[in-house]
């Protein structure tokens, strides 16, 4: 089944008197529960296509659909409710609220959704044993390893089990072992909870545990196949 669909992605950026075209009529489908990765160098239109198919960017023209529904035309409210029920993301600076402790940061966006006090305990205290941060839950942010971090993050993003991750250089600020953990944990999220993950990365680590690979260029997807993830 077909999760995402992009047809003719165009987005352009004005930086003084020149245009960037960051996205070139891109056209993609993705099929629900892949574990696909976004290469290209920076400024290649990973981030921006990450951007398009939340709905933190808009299109200058193309269309986007999330399970057989077109979404670029929706108002701020629905999309907002669709990115919250529907989609999580992780962010390269892991994007945490300081002031709260890890376990509330995983339980943020369930409290949004009003999930009760009793619920968002359980969830949360799950799945940060799943990510390895048992006995972590209440420390912030400032007192945690940057690896750390990044797992918070993924809690946060797949505890109320959302159709699609997105997430932009993952393991950017991670050294090789932390990163392979890291994406140890993300493929076994995929395989056994079924989400949907789109990546994008520049570093080669992370592409090899890809079961699909598209590259991008300049605002266009110039390969796009399949591989052995490791």
């Amino acid at each position: 089944m077909t999760a995402i669909k992009c047809i003719d992605l165009c987005k352009n950026f004005q930086q003084g008197d020149v245009v960037i075209k960051a996205l070139n009529h891109v056209s993609l489908d993705i099929e629900e529960g892949s574990f696909i990765c976004l290469s290209g160098p920076s400024g290649s239109g990973k981030t921006t296509l990450l951007n398009a198919i939340g709905g933190l960017d808009k299109l200058d023209s193309g269309e986007v659909y999330f399970n057989g529904r077109r979404v670029d035309q929706l108002g701020k409210g629905p999309m907002a409710d669709l990115r919250l029920h529907y989609i999580g993301f992780v962010f390269q600076a892991y994007n945490l609220i300081p002031v709260l402790t890890a376990q509330e940061n995983v339980e943020f966006v369930m409290q949004v959704q009003g999930v009760s006090v009793k619920e968002r305990r359980r969830k949360s205290s799950a799945i940060l044993e799943e990510v390895g941060l048992k006995g972590m839950e209440n420390r912030r942010p400032s007192q945690l390893s940057g690896g750390q971090q990044q797992r918070v993050a993924v809690a946060r993003a797949i505890v109320s089990q959302p159709k699609l991750v997105l997430a932009d250089e993952p393991t950017a600020n991670l050294d090789s072992e932390t990163a392979a953990q890291l994406m140890d944990l993300l493929r076994e999220l995929n395989q056994h909870h079924n989400v949907t993950f789109l990546i994008a990365t520049h570093d080669e680590r992370v592409m090899r545990y890809a079961q699909r690979l598209i590259r991008m260029q300049d605002g266009k997807i110039i390969a796009d196949e399949l591989q052995e993830a490791d």
